[in-house]
């Protein structure tokens, strides 16, 4: 049910982060690249290598071809490996090749998106790995960088793990900011029912394992163990007997996530993957041709 690798990640749909990628690239370089203009005759052309100076999985390398199309449409990019590989340090992900100003411009701003891209992956990777074995899924959140979230998930699916929510509109997850204003959770998810869609998947956070069983007779059809210890989560595990899926979350790292998921529950979500991912080291060379 639950593989220890998902499928490939579903290709980025350049019509949706296209807007993303000319700001980045409007970002950087404004009205123009004054150093390569100064000192790069016009007609000079390069090529670059993007190379991995690290073990590292491969995450956006179709949006950094498209970016660099943005900037240059003459510049040739190729990819050697695919997103969702996991390479060796050394290993060279892709080459480009044009005019060298565009080649200069582009360096920076492609090395940005795949630094962060591959260092998501990565990162998720070594979740996973840590889960394997186990029913667990390791899944995102929505702590990415504003803007950035299709290029953050994306990435997380690169390396392995699954999607949360894209957003609030995704699902319905009532947590304790919500429950403040209702008398129990029973009362929470009825009045979510009576307003929501029927189709609309309901999620609700419990304080405790004591509110397993509330949960499940008020019809929640997932629930959330935030910030549990692992005694806990065991404890909910146990209550629920598999009629709903349990999430754990909150502050779980690469030391305590088999603990988690060996404790039973079919979902750990984490925000580290995208709200503290170490940039991949990846760097690009150029050589005049």
């Amino acid at each position: 049910m639950n593989p220890d690798r998902p499928g490939p990640p579903a290709p980025l749909d350049p019509r949706v982060v296209d807007d993303v990628l000319r700001a980045a690239i409007r970002e950087d370089l404004g009205g123009g690249d004054l150093t390569s203009r100064a000192v790069i005759p016009e007609t000079a052309r390069a090529a670059g290598r993007y190379t991995a100076k690290q073990p590292l999985a491969v995450a956006g390398l179709p949006a950094a071809q498209r970016l660099l199309e943005l900037l240059d449409p003459g510049l040739q990019f190729r990819l050697l490996v695919q997103d969702g590989d996991f390479v060796e340090s050394g290993s060279v992900l892709a080459e480009v090749q044009g005019f060298a100003r565009s080649v200069l411009s582009g360096e920076r701003v492609s090395l940005n998106l795949l630094q962060r891209m591959c260092g998501i992956a990565t990162l998720t990777h070594e979740y996973v790995e840590c889960v394997k074995g186990t029913k667990a899924r390791v899944v995102d959140t929505r702590k990415t960088v504003p803007g950035l979230r299709v290029l953050d998930k994306y990435a997380v699916a690169c390396g392995g793990g699954s999607n949360h929510r894209m957003g609030l509109f995704d699902a319905i997850l009532i947590k304790n900011n919500h429950l403040v204003f209702h008398a129990s959770i029973a009362e929470a998810l009825r009045i979510a029912r009576a307003n929501a869609d029927p189709s609309a998947r309901i999620e609700v956070e419990i304080p405790s394992p004591e509110f397993v069983d509330a949960a499940i007779d008020a019809g929640a059809d997932a629930i959330l163990l935030d910030n549990f210890t692992v005694e806990q989560t065991r404890e909910a595990v146990l209550r629920c007997r598999g009629r709903v899926p349990l999430e754990s979350s909150g502050g779980i790292t690469l030391e305590t996530i088999r603990s988690y998921a060996e404790a039973g529950v079919d979902i750990i979500s984490v925000g580290a993957l995208t709200h503290s991912p170490p940039a991949a080291d990846i760097h690009l060379r150029v050589i005049p041709v």
